[in-house]
Parts: structure tokens; C-alpha cells; sequence
């Protein structure tokens, strides 16, 4: 770094300014840079002198000379904005940002891809309702308190593709626009990036037009959902650390401390978008990495001096970006403080904050006790019954794991043979028990039959069974085994105590172990959980804790248990271990998932939305997704043919610019890497906007090698050459564009759009001319009128029924209740809309619906007379 050669060190530090190769200097060291021997001072060694007074002296010394990379921030904030040409070109280009990106957003009128999720996220926030996601708060918050503060209406609960919009009222489209300007933002954002990385006029331009004529960029901006704001804080990271990396010959100054702390600011507001956040962290880390080991090779700088060097960063980027990340979890847990649809999920102790609560327990647990038990392998359900039957298998009662507290969970403990002593009696470790279950008099009971989901040899199922005047069989005899326990309590190894005994229950006949898995039951079973007895059974799936004892003969002064309530740190570390587990779940298949290795050449998109013979399909600005794809392999290639040549003992410097191109051009693709490369090994559902983050940076890799290339063409070229690459990048941008803003389109101009076959957006939907949209508007207007019409008949006829038939209907309702479940669920997640289907967390919310759900009231007795008043 202090030579004009290159290193291996130093390739991928960070961007630089561009200055004049090294030379030697009757005035200076051999070899040393003029900039770093004014900048002496700036290393600790001496009084650190100001900027103006090392301009000077450099300027004095070496006059003519380009000292941009040290004084451009400095020279340009002296300018008033009408002079500064920089800030004309960003003006410009800014307002036509504004215009792409915010231009008809107000359509579509309905529900768009996920914002099933995340519409439905804000709602959740303005109730206070607790919920799961995969995903950290802060978009989401941003969301919601843009929803609240312009009258979102939380009953609106976004639940399918296609829901309308207008009628409800929802402010949709200042939600919308919410996610649009943060993609505006990006745009300048992205010209300062390449800017001040040392890089002409000309090449930050080209990546400011370029990323804001990227079709898939500007589709992911204008909808309510994650990737514009990940987007903008990752932009933003960069962006400051590249002006931090600029400030870097006058150390510890206000200038170097602000974009240092404002580095690790963006680096934690981007972690508490998305976990690919990460990504970034590790980007800055590496290029941190590389700093402090190339000033410790510098002789000038003191032991002391690096140390604070270290310190400095260590506080900002690492300490900063934790305090923000949970900061933004301590807002989440505070708006969200009542019991919702994600209690499931939870402990018992984290849902005790939100609202529940549990009574205190006797320590110790007797035989006719009435307890409940919960499982400790899968985010902690019940042990639960109900009044339906499997349909296979034996079809009795159905057992389940069930994640909501309810009277249906309620067991009790009988001694083997089904009897409950008169005196006292405590339950041991190794007695043989029976569990009656309180609401339908049946016991636990397990046989030689297949389990109803899990058909495996091993798993057997797991029923309630009984009737009046049975007393039981050996089927429902189960050992208690406590298999772990509290430290502080040394007697719940031996004694069977309320939380603090871990236990297996081990059947008397079939010597299988009482389990449960995240396989979810049918809709027949309400999608419960699935309860089976398995053989050779993972300990940790088969381990219960006793949370709840009540029991009328316990003496008055029994020992008294209670969950501990969590605080924020053991709420944040339970939350986030939780999405890990429910993240790496994702792994079923969707219509429109992708694999990485497919995505730098865009081989698919994603279909969002489709209605009225107009569709929105998630796809690239194909020409400059191929560019910047060409860029990332070009540089890639070229430093391996280097490797190479030096080997060799071939030592290609070009004047500096190897060393320069290295620099910044090496960071943009150690981004690139970060970005990409960790997709492959993922397992779970993956998508074609997870590859955005890359292609920005392909698309600032790119540009750096755009300017490159100029250095070797006439500069009256370079202009035509760049306006070339953007008008053929605005051309194929415009011949997608209605697919971006799901406007009126042509078969004809759709077929000739696909450039790949496996671009699998349906032509077929669009009309064969623009004329036919006016006569479909028509017939759709007549559609709607016919079936208002019919639906006021339809209210008509029902305003006439009499009560006689409400009193007929009474029991037959009652046992629809039950099948109708299903169907409500089934039609709340059915993908509509020409084929769109919600992504990403579509399985957290399906879980949300149905483990979480409230259970049918089939499980309650249902008085015919209350159905009436009902009715």
C-alpha cells in the first residue's frame, strides 16, 4: 500500500480514490507516495495537522498534480449546488428515479406476492399482536407505522393474492411508496459509491442508470415487501464505508469517526432487515481485516496507535451494529405485548410477557393430580385430545400435540390399574401410570397400529380409548422416566416434579417412547401435530415436562413452582433461536423457487401477480444482468491470469491501474462473492430476489470495469460509448416494463420479450391487441353488475327465512362445524390471481393458521339454543 506495486494483502481492502502511480521524488522517499508522506502526521507519529494545511503543502510541492483522493470531499462542499456538476447529474437522475420507481404505483388495486405477509405483518403490529417471522423487525415496523400513520385499518388482515385494496380503504399506496423511495434512495446512492471510490463521471453515472433501469430492482420497490429496504441499508453500508475508507490519511478525525460509526450503523439496520445482513457484516469485516493487518506492516504507526485503531473499529462495528440489532428487538417486543398467533411458537415462560398466565403448581405431583403436559422437542405443544377420531387406522380418539393453552390439554394421573389411592401418594421415577383425559373420560392408549401420517415401522399410533364401564387394558399402561432435571432440586431426578423433571413415557406393552414431530396431521385432524409411539426415538422428542398440577387433596402448605418471567436478553435469544429453527424449515417446494447456480444468467423469475389480462412476472433487465454477470467473470479471469504471471515472475503493473482496479474493483466483487456464493449452501426455499444484493454490487463491479476500459479509447468516445450501454439498457427495460407495472401488453410484444425459454410468464393471458382490453373492461363491468345484482337477491331470500328453520339448522350445524374448518382454512391460503403464489414465509404463515389456530369449537359442546341465538 505504501508502493505503487500490489500485493495480495491489499487487493480487496477497499475502494480508493485514483491518483498518479507511484514515483520517486527528489523531495520524497524512494517510492512513496507524496500523499502518505504529507499524511505522516495523520499516523500518530506527529501533530496532526489539518487538512487545509496538508492540501497546501502537497499542492506546493507537487503542483499540477491530481490530489483528488484526498481533498475531493473537502474542494466539493466549498461549492454551491448550481456549480457543482456532480450534484446536477444525481439531481436529474434522482427525479427520473422518482418517476420509474413511484410512477402508477397505486396499481395494482389488490393484494400483490407476499405482501400477503407482510401487509399482514402490520396489521398484526397496529393490534399489538404477537407473531412469528423468519425475518428481523425493522421493515416490517417501518411498514406497519407507515400503515398507522395513515389509518390502516388492522381487521384488514391482507390474507390472500387479490384482495381488494379499494373498498376496505387500506393506504396501500403510502405503504407502497414507503418501499419505493427507499429504492430511489439506492440510485444516488449507488453514483457516490463509484464515485468516491476514485472512478470517473461517466462510470458512476453509468451505475446510478443502470440500477435504476434494472427491471427486478424497480418490481421489488414499488410492493410491500422486504427487499427494498435490505437493499437500501446494504447501499447505504457500502456507500459509508467506502467515504470512512477515504478518510483514512487523517485518522481519528470527526470526519473519520462519523462514517466509521455510521458504517456499523448500516451494517446493523441491514442485519435487522433480513439475516442475509450478514453478508455485508462479513464483506466490511474482511476489508476491516485487511486494513489492520496492512497498518501493522506500517513501521510509522505505534503499538498503541494500532491498538486504538482496532478499538475504534471493534466499537463501531461490531459493538454498534449488536446495540442497533436488538434495539430493534426491544421495539418489537414492546408494540407486540398481547397474545397472538405466534404464542405457539414460544416457551411458556415467553408467553407468560405476552399476556398469559399460569398459576403457581405444587412442586411435587400425586396420583389423581390433573395435569398438563407439554412437549419439550418442538417449540413446546400440549398433549392433547379431542372429541373427533382418526379416520385410519384404529379410528379412535385422536391424540395430538396441540400449541394453545385449553381445557382439552387436561389429563389425569391414575395409578396402573386405573385406580386413584385414598391417601397421598407421589409419583416416582420408574412407576407405571395411566392418563385419563378430563373432557372425554378416555385414557392415553397406544397398539400395533401404523401412526395416521408417519407410516414408518418404528412409529405406532397414539389414541385416547375408553368407554363407561371399561376398566382400560394394559395398552394404556405408560412408565415414567425422568430423563434430566433441575440442578437446583436434586429430588427431581427421583421424584416426578412440575417443571422441573424431564421425562420420557415409555409404553408397558409395545416398549415404545411418547413422541412428537413437526409433521402436521390432515384437516381432518385440524392440522395438529402429529402424536405417535416410536421405538429407538431421538431422546430430545420424546422428553415432557409437567407444566400445570392441581389436585384438591394437596395440603396447604405444598411447595409452590412457577415459570421464571424471561427478560429482554432470554426473550431475544429464545425469538431469534426459534427463526433459525422455523428458517431452515423452508425447504418445501414452491412453483416459482430457483436454485443459485441459476441466477447470475436469470434463467426464471417469479410470477406475483396476474388478473384482467395483465400480469406482474419478477424478471431482469436482461442486458444488464448479462453485463454485470460478464463483468463479475471478466475480473474474476483476470486476476487469475495475473496469479499466474506472477508466478512467473512477471510483475504487470500498468502504471498503477493494476493496483487500482484491484482495489476497488476487488472489493465490489469480495461484495459480489459475500453475496452470492452463500446461497449454495443453503437447503431451504430460495428465490430469484434473494440474488439482488449480488447483482447490485455486479452492477458497481461492472461500472468500475467500464471505466477500465475507457482509459484505453479516445475520450470523445467514452460519452457515446456510455450512452450506448444505457439507451440499450433503457430500450430492453421499456420492453419488459409491463410486466413491472402490470400495464396493458400484447401477445405479440410478450413472445418476442422471452430471450430465454425458460422465462415461463404466460403470453397466452395477454390479448392478441390492444383494442381487446377496452371490450374485456366492458364485459368484466357487466360480470360485476350481474353479480352484485344476484348477491342482493341473495340477501333478500335470507331476510325471509323464518326461525323454525334457524331451529332445524341448530344440529345439523353443529356437525358442519367441524368439516367446515377445513375448507375455511384451505380457501384462506388458496393462491389466486393468475397464478401467483405467495413465497418465502408462506409455510410460517400456513403454521400460524393452522398449528396456531384457534382449535374448531367441535373440541366444546355446542348448546343447540346457543347455535339459534347465534343464528
Amino acid at each position: 500500500m505504501n508502493n505503487g506495486t500490489s500485493s495480495a494483502v491489499n487487493q480487496a481492502t477497499g475502494p480508493v480514490f485514483r491518483g498518479p502511480p507511484a514515483r520517486t521524488s527528489s523531495k520524497g522517499t524512494m517510492g512513496q507516495d507524496p500523499l502518505q508522506e504529507a499524511s505522516h502526521d495523520a499516523t500518530g507519529t506527529g501533530n496532526r495537522t489539518s487538512l487545509d494545511e496538508k492540501r497546501d503543502k502537497i499542492n506546493t510541492r507537487y503542483p499540477g498534480e491530481d490530489h483528488s483522493q484526498f481533498t475531493k470531499f473537502k474542494s466539493r462542499r466549498s461549492l454551491a449546488w448550481y456549480q457543482d456538476q456532480e450534484l446536477q447529474v444525481v439531481g436529474v437522475i434522482t427525479a427520473v428515479a422518482l418517476v420509474v420507481r413511484l410512477w402508477a404505483i397505486g396499481y395494482p388495486t389488490s393484494v400483490v406476492f407476499d405482501e400477503v405477509h407482510f401487509g399482514g405483518f402490520a396489521s398484526k403490529y397496529i393490534k399489538g399482536r404477537f407473531f412469528m417471522d423468519v425475518h428481523p423487525p425493522l421493515a416490517k415496523m417501518l411498514i406497519a407505522l407507515t400503515g398507522w400513520i395513515f389509518g390502516l385499518d388492522p381487521s384488514f388482515d391482507f390474507k390472500e393474492i387479490g384482495l381488494d385494496y379499494i373498498e376496505p380503504k387500506v393506504p396501500y399506496v403510502p405503504m407502497r411508496i414507503m418501499c419505493g423511495l427507499m429504492g430511489v434512495a439506492v440510485v444516488p446512492m449507488a453514483f457516490y459509491t463509484v464515485r468516491n471510490s476514485g472512478h470517473s463521471l461517466h462510470a458512476a453515472a453509468l451505475a446510478a442508470l443502470l440500477v435504476l433501469f434494472e427491471n427486478s430492482i424497480v418490481t421489488q420497490s414499488r410492493l410491500i415487501l422486504l427487499d427494498s429496504p435490505l437493499i437500501f441499508f446494504t447501499a447505504w453500508t457500502v456507500l459509508a464505508w467506502v467515504n470512512f475508507h477515504n478518510q483514512r490519511h487523517d485518522p481519528f478525525s470527526d470526519d473519520w469517526f462519523i462514517w466509521l460509526f455510521l458504517t456499523g450503523v448500516g451494517l446493523g439496520l441491514s442485519f435487522s432487515v433480513k439475516w442475509v445482513g450478514l453478508f455485508i457484516i462479513a464483506t466490511i469485516g474482511i476489508s476491516t481485516l485487511n486494513q489492520l493487518w496492512t497498518l501493522w506492516g506500517d513501521l510509522r504507526i505505534t503499538p498503541r496507535n494500532w491498538v486504538n485503531h482496532f478499538i475504534a473499529r471493534a466499537f463501531c462495528l461490531i459493538a454498534v451494529p449488536m446495540a442497533v440489532y436488538m434495539l430493534m428487538f426491544e421495539i418489537h417486543f414492546l408494540v407486540l405485548g398481547s397474545s397472538g398467533d405466534g404464542d405457539g411458537f414460544m416457551s411458556a415462560p415467553f408467553q407468560m410477557t405476552l399476556g398469559h398466565s399460569l398459576q403457581d403448581s405444587p412442586l411435587s405431583v400425586a396420583y389423581g393430580s390433573t395435569v398438563s403436559i407439554r412437549h419439550q422437542g418442538t417449540q413446546g405443544g400440549y398433549l392433547h385430545s379431542h372429541g373427533s377420531n382418526y379416520v385410519t387406522g384404529s379410528k379412535q380418539q385422536q391424540v395430538t400435540l396441540y400449541p394453545h393453552k385449553d381445557t382439552n390439554n387436561d389429563w389425569i394421573i391414575q395409578k396402573r390399574d386405573g385406580t386413584v389411592p385414598e391417601d397421598l401418594e407421589y409419583i416416582a421415577n420408574g412407576d407405571y401410570v395411566r392418563l385419563m383425559h378430563v373432557s372425554t373420560r378416555k385414557r392415553l392408549h397406544s397398539h400395533d397400529h401404523k401412526a395416521p401420517v408417519t407410516e414408518t415401522e418404528h412409529h405406532f399410533e397414539v389414541s385416547a380409548y375408553g368407554f363407561d364401564g371399561f376398566a382400560g387394558d394394559a395398552n394404556d399402561e405408560w412408565r415414567v422416566e425422568i430423563v434430566d432435571h433441575d440442578g437446583s432440586d436434586a429430588a427431581s431426578g427421583e421424584m416426578l416434579h412440575t417443571l422441573r423433571s424431564k421425562f420420557k413415557l415409555v409404553h408397558a406393552n409395545m416398549n415404545c417412547d411418547l413422541f412428537s414431530h413437526k409433521v402436521k396431521l390432515p384437516k381432518w385432524a385440524f392440522e395438529q401435530q402429529e402424536v405417535t409411539c416410536m421405538r429407538s426415538a431421538v431422546v430430545a422428542k420424546t422428553t415432557w415436562v409437567i407444566e400445570s398440577n392441581q389436585y384438591d387433596s394437596y395440603p396447604e402448605d405444598v411447595q409452590m413452582v412457577n415459570y421464571k418471567k424471561p427478560g429482554f436478553l432470554s426473550k431475544f435469544v429464545e425469538l431469534n433461536k426459534v427463526m433459525w429453527t422455523t428458517n431452515a424449515g423452508l425447504t418445501d417446494s414452491h412453483p416459482y423457487d430457483s436454485r443459485p447456480s441459476s441466477w447470475p444468467w436469470m434463467r426464471r423469475g417469479i410470477s406475483f401477480w396476474g388478473k384482467d389480462q395483465k400480469h406482474i412476472y419478477l424478471v431482469g433487465n436482461w442486458f444488464t444482468w448479462y453485463l454485470s454477470s460478464a463483468a463479475v467473470v471478466l475480473y474474476a479471469a483476470i486476476r487469475c491470469l495475473l496469479f499466474l504471471r506472477d508466478k512467473r515472475g512477471y510483475h504487470d503493473n500498468a502504471g498503477g491501474l493494476r493496483e487500482y482496479y484491484e482495489l476497488s474493483g476487488g472489493f465490489f466483487f469480495m461484495a459480489w462473492v459475500f453475496h452470492y456464493v452463500p446461497f449454495f449452501l443453503m437447503g431451504r426455499q430460495l428465490f430469484l430476489h434473494h440474488y439482488l444484493p449480488a447483482l447490485y454490487f455486479a452492477i458497481l463491479l461492472f461500472s468500475v470495469t467500464f471505466d477500465l476500459g475507457c482509459r484505453f479509447i479516445p475520450k470523445r468516445f467514452r460519452l457515446v460509448l456510455a450512452v450506448l450501454v444505457v439507451l440499450t439498457a433503457i430500450f430492453v427495460f421499456r420492453t419488459r416494463a409491463p410486466l413491472t407495472y402490470g400495464s396493458e401488453w400484447t401477445r405479440p410484444e410478450c413472445e418476442a420479450s422471452k430471450v430465454l425459454t425458460s422465462w415461463d410468464y404466460d403470453c397466452n393471458q395477454f390479448p392478441q391487441s390492444y383494442d381487446q382490453y377496452a371490450s374485456y373492461a366492458a364485459t368484466a363491468g357487466d360480470k360485476r353488475e350481474e353479480q352484485e345484482q344476484g348477491y342482493e337477491r341473495d340477501q333478500e331470500a335470507e331476510e325471509g327465512e323464518e326461525y323454525d328453520q334457524l331451529l332445524e339448522q341448530a344440529v345439523p350445524a353443529a356437525e358442519m362445524q367441524q368439516a367446515q374448518i377445513g375448507e375455511d382454512t384451505a380457501l384462506a391460503q388458496e393462491e389466486q390471481s393468475g397464478g401467483a403464489y405467495a413465497s418465502d414465509d408462506s409455510q410460517i404463515t400456513d403454521a400460524s393458521v393452522t398449528t396456531d389456530g384457534q382449535e374448531p369449537s367441535s373440541d366444546s359442546d355446542i348448546d343447540d339454543e346457543e347455535l339459534v341465538e347465534e343464528a
